[in-house]
Order: C-alpha cells, then sequence, then structure tokens
C-alpha cells in the first residue's frame, strides 16, 4: 500500500484517539477484507456454498454477506457468479442496504447506483415485487450497472442516467426508501485502491463534501411522508459523514435522523448513525438513517402501459412454461418485460426498464440473453442442466458448442447447479452458444 498522507493520518488521529488510531495503524499492514454476497433471487445459500471452491463465513453487515480468503483469485469467473448467484463486494458496504430495510412491494431509488452492488442487494430483499430505480449519473459507469443488474436476474428495475437535481424533483414524493450511497474521497477504500490513496488531499474532502450537500439536498424531494432516506460514504472524514448529516438536517427540518437500526460497527459522532473500520471487520463505511416528517408535492404521473398485441408476444410461449408476471410492450422491434407501478419515464434519461426479452424479426424471434437470465430454470420449457464442476459448463462460459442430445429443436437455457446462466438454440443434438462475447472467459 503507498504510503498515507500526513495531513490525512493526523485527521485520523484526532478523530479515533490514540488507542483507537493504534489499532487502525496495525489494520493498515493486513490484508484487505474481501466478500461475496448471496443472490436470493438465483440461489439458496446451502447451494452456493457447495460450489465454491473456497470456503465463506458469514460477514455481521447483511445476512447475504459473507467473507471469502484474501487469497482467492478471479471469483468473477466462476460459473456461479457468471450466473448470477453471488456478487463480488467487500463486506461492510453492504451495511447501507441493511440499515435502508427494503421490502417487498416497495419503490426504492438507488441514485448512485454504479456498479450496483447496492442495487442488486435491494432487488434481492424487494423479492421481485415492487420497483428498483437505479441511477447513475456517469453513462460510463452505467453499463455496469446494467449488466450486473441484468446477471442477477432483476426484472423490475428501471435504469437511468440523469443528473440528481433533474430526477429526484420529477419524482418527487414518489419513493419510499432513497439510498446516497455518495460519491466521496474513499477513505476505507486506502487498503484496496492505491489511486484512492494518491487523489487524497484536504482540498478533495472539501469538494466531496460540497457535492454530497448538493446530492442529499436533491434526494430529500424523491422521498414519500414518513419515506426513509439513507446516507452513506466508504469515507471518514467528518466533513463528508456527520457534517454532511448535520447540514442537511439544519436545512430540512422536515427530516429526523433515526437510529439505523445496526448492530456491526461503532456509534458514530451522530450516536443514531453508524461507523465502520478495518477493526470492526470492514473497509470502512459511514451510515445515517433519516425519515421524513411531512409530505411534500408528489410530481410523478403515471406510466401509460401499452401491452404488445397477441401476436407479438406469442413467441414468448416457446421459452416460458408460464408468462413472467408484468407487462410486455413492443418498442422499436424489440419485446420488453415491464415491472408494475412504474411512473412516467419521459425526459429521466432512462436506459431500460424491465427486462429486454428479445427482438422481433422478420419471420423469427431473437432472444436476448437478459430474457433467461431473469427466469429460474423451472420457468423455461427446455434447459440444459451442468453442473458447476464440469467441463461443459466451462466450455459455455468460454462461447464453445454443446452436446445436446435430450434436448428439442429451439431455444434452450443453460443452468449451472439450478441456476440459470445463459441460453443457446439446439439443432440436431447440439446447442449453438449464445453466451454473450463481452461476458465470456478468455483464460
Amino acid at each position: 500500500m503507498d504510503a498515507l498522507p500526513a495531513d490525512f493520518l493526523a485527521r485520523m488521529r484526532a478523530l479515533l484517539g490514540e488507542r483507537d488510531f493504534r489499532a487502525y495503524e496495525k489494520c493498515l499492514g493486513e490484508p484487505p477484507f474481501r466478500g461475496i454476497r448471496l443472490n436470493p433471487l438465483k440461489c439458496a445459500e446451502g447451494a452456493l456454498r457447495r460450489a465454491l471452491p473456497f470456503p465463506i463465513r458469514p460477514a455481521p453487515f447483511s445476512p447475504l454477506s459473507f467473507y471469502m480468503p484474501p487469497d482467492v483469485r478471479r471469483p468473477g469467473h466462476l460459473p456461479m457468479h457468471h450466473a448470477g448467484a453471488f456478487y463480488v463486494q467487500e463486506p461492510s458496504a453492504a451495511a447501507a442496504v441493511t440499515a435502508l430495510g427494503p421490502r417487498p412491494g416497495e419503490k426504492i431509488l438507488d441514485l448512485c447506483a454504479a456498479p450496483g452492488g447496492k442495487s442488486t442487494q435491494i432487488a434481492g430483499l424487494l423479492a421481485g415485487r415492487g420497483l428498483l430505480w437505479s441511477n447513475e449519473v456517469v453513462r460510463g459507469r452505467a453499463g455496469a450497472l446494467l449488466s450486473n443488474l441484468e446477471r442477477t436476474g432483476v426484472r423490475n428495475a428501471v435504469v437511468s442516467c440523469c443528473r440528481p437535481e433533474k430526477l429526484c424533483p420529477a419524482l418527487a414524493g414518489f419513493f419510499d426508501r432513497v439510498l446516497v450511497d455518495a460519491p466521496c474521497s474513499e477513505e476505507g477504500m486506502f487498503r484496496r485502491e492505491p489511486q484512492a490513496v494518491r487523489a487524497w488531499s484536504p482540498a478533495q474532502v472539501e469538494a466531496c463534501a460540497a457535492r454530497q450537500a448538493a446530492i442529499l439536498g436533491s434526494a430529500a424531494q424523491a422521498v414519500r411522508q414518513d419515506g426513509v432516506l439513507v446516507y452513506s460514504t466508504c469515507t471518514f472524514s467528518r466533513e463528508e459523514d456527520e457534517g454532511a448529516v448535520s447540514a442537511f438536517l439544519k436545512s430540512r427540518p422536515d427530516f429526523e435522523l433515526t437510529v439505523c437500526g445496526l448492530s456491526c460497527g461503532r456509534p458514530a459522532l451522530l450516536p443514531q448513525a453508524r461507523r465502520i473500520y478495518p477493526m470492526d471487520g470492514g473497509e470502512g463505511h459511514f451510515v445515517a438513517v433519516l425519515r421524513r416528517l411531512s409530505a411534500g408535492p408528489c410530481a410523478a404521473a403515471p406510466y401509460r402501459y401499452a401491452p404488445a398485441a397477441r401476436e407479438k408476444t406469442a413467441p414468448l410461449a416457446e421459452l416460458y412454461r408460464r408468462p413472467l408476471p408484468g407487462c410486455v410492450e413492443e418498442r422499436g422491434g424489440r419485446l420488453f418485460l415491464l415491472p408494475a407501478g412504474l411512473p412516467d419515464l419521459a425526459g429521466l434519461g432512462v436506459l431500460r426498464a424491465g427486462v429486454p426479452l428479445g427482438r422481433l424479426l422478420p419471420g423469427r424471434f431473437q432472444p436476448e440473453h437478459a430474457a433467461f437470465m431473469a427466469a429460474a430454470p423451472e420457468d423455461l420449457n427446455s434447459v440444459l442442466m451442468l453442473s458447476h464442476d464440469s467441463p461443459e459448463i466451462m466450455a459455455f462460459l468460454r462461447g464453445e458448442e454443446l452436446a445436446a442430445p435430450d434436448l428439442p429443436a429451439g431455444y434452450a437455457g443453460v443452468a449451472v447447479d439450478g441456476v440459470t446462466a445463459g441460453f443457446g438454440k439446439c439443432s440436431g443434438g447440439r446447442l449453438k452458444n449464445h453466451y454473450p462475447k463481452g461476458l465470456r472467459n478468455h483464460f
């Protein structure tokens, strides 16, 4: 790890006190924590444990989070990761969504969502019911967000690339819960990311605090009365953590700071909030929970659904045993499965709503990868079932053709240990690979 700036170390000593600062310094010489988070939309814990080639142990930040050994190499290349059964995530990063407490059927906004760790965690807790709106203001980062939501089989999400000051007034009072995992100086990433150390300065901390204040001010508009706004960072600076919350509360008397309900970590300088340091079992996080006391204006008009004609959706019966929940619409020659409860999407930089199912081409229907990733094997008419340790699944993830002598002609899902990982097209006892080229293993 790069040497830490003297200004940063002096600030940490003042923040922690001498005893805890010595414990923090000791942690700096140790390997960073690494973890994975189970995706309950696709897999049960027992099945994941059996498939992993390394042991995992529970982390205190979420019932779905686990530590993995520090020497594990390329967990993202494992078949169960390709299938969306788990997400690679620094363990303490799960604490913010645990404090957010999403419930099935609710409407949730993740305002600073890329690359998707917290959005996929929210989606797992929504269990396919309700609505997740994942926003990322940087267009270049939104691709990873889209890919992760698709990989983890999320059906009920909207992904947008829109500035908070535009998005939140348009969706004023619409959401039950809003998460602001704010861009920050990343002091909690120093053990993992040398570039975060090199980028740090007191001026950067001040700039981040100003940006966070603006984001929080926008986010507040999107919260309904009695709704929850969770503010989190992966940094330790007072200006960006308690300072940001205190300034927000002064400007918004219609919000109150509430106990965040986390047992992990330690009380923050605002005792209702929570701080997590490396000596608490995570790389570093701050979490505060704010509740809106009074009603504001509700600006969002409902989305006008336009179900596709039956003859357009007929090819879906060849893929699915039963229809997936939602409304199927046609847009630009493509079929999309839209979740219920959408607001009007116009003008909000929406990159995707729901699940792209496939393209209507002359005389045929071409399914998309997402159409299979959003379905369990039991939802599909035809599935090639493979084991996580089989040569066939590794060949599939490399893009190779597979033998499928028992499957009928047509499109078929490919599943690993009962988790859908992709699809292909069967003909003459062979399955032509349709796994996306950009996702294939090359090693």
